[in-house]
């Protein structure tokens, strides 16, 4: 016998656990199958409507839902109608549910959720090191948010913090001899944040990272007047464009992006 069956897919989420659960079982098999998936499940009556399909044809029904109405319904019309199913998640359900003894939020979805902010999260840190240090200036008009400050003012780090919080941020030094990329001009100026710092605590950063490279720290890199000719220039602009302003010298990373947050959540309250 080699005739073709047909595996239905039942789920009040998208479908995936069921689905992947049916391939790989089926794979064992050397029969010819097709899988028909029912995503989104909301009501009774469409239950009904795949139960009364899936009879017509030779069939087994995997399900994976949270809601007990569904869930009940669907073992129910499967008996009646002597149709095989599966309950892919019932079992770790209750074998969960008694390990921890708490009940399960019955929500459909949770994992997609999930993991969609995990993707989003991943898409962020992609971003920011793309577009970390003026690499790329297309990447201003994608931001949520364009960090501007001279050499040694965290953006880096703060790029990086602020990504795992699913902002997609782009950061632009400020360097007197080098162009402001014309974009910087081209975004809402809520969008754009401005870092400045204590000349003294710069310099010791400045002297101290020229060590670690094994440069001298007599470089113009770390000259005193050189970065009070930096700050000045960075100071024009950033008032210039009119944008918030933080001085990080006295603060963590996580309190200045804790700063940025508030300011970019009033932006979009506004």
């Amino acid at each position: 016998m080699n005739s073709r069956y047909m595996i239905y897919i039942v789920s009040d989420s998208i479908g995936e656990t069921a689905e992947y659960v049916a391939r790989a079982t089926a794979a064992q098999f050397e029969r010819d199958y097709e899988i028909v998936k029912f995503p989104f499940i909301r009501d009774t009556s469409k239950i009904e409507e795949i139960i009364e399909d899936a009879d017509a044809h030779h069939s087994i029904i995997l399900y994976t839902t949270v809601v007990d109405e569904f869930r009940d319904l669907l073992k129910k019309r499967c008996e009646e109608k002597n149709i095989p199913s599966i309950d892919v998640m019932s079992t770790a359900m209750y074998a969960f549910k008694s390990f921890l003894n708490l009940e399960p939020k019955h929500e459909p979805g949770i994992i997609r959720r999930l993991d969609e902010k995990y993707f989003k999260k991943v898409e962020a840190i992609e971003f920011a090191v793309k577009y970390d240090d003026g690499k790329d200036p297309r990447g201003i008009k994608k931001a949520d948010v364009v960090l501007l400050g001279v050499s040694r003012t965290s953006k880096t780090p703060l790029s990086m913090y602020l990504a795992n919080k699913n902002l997609k941020v782009a950061n632009v030094p400020l360097v007197p001899e080098v162009p402001i990329p014309r974009e910087v001009y081209e975004i809402p100026k809520e969008k754009i944040i401005g870092l400045t710092t204590n000349p003294i605590k710069l310099n010791e950063i400045r002297q101290e990272r020229l060590k670690a490279l094994g440069l001298s720290d007599t470089a113009t890199y770390a000259n005193l007047d050189r970065i009070l000719e930096e700050l000045d220039y960075a100071d024009k602009v950033m008032k210039d464009i009119d944008c918030p302003i933080i001085d990080v010298a006295t603060k963590a990373v996580e309190e200045t992006a804790n700063i940025i947050i508030e300011i970019m959540r009033a932006y979009q309250l506004d």
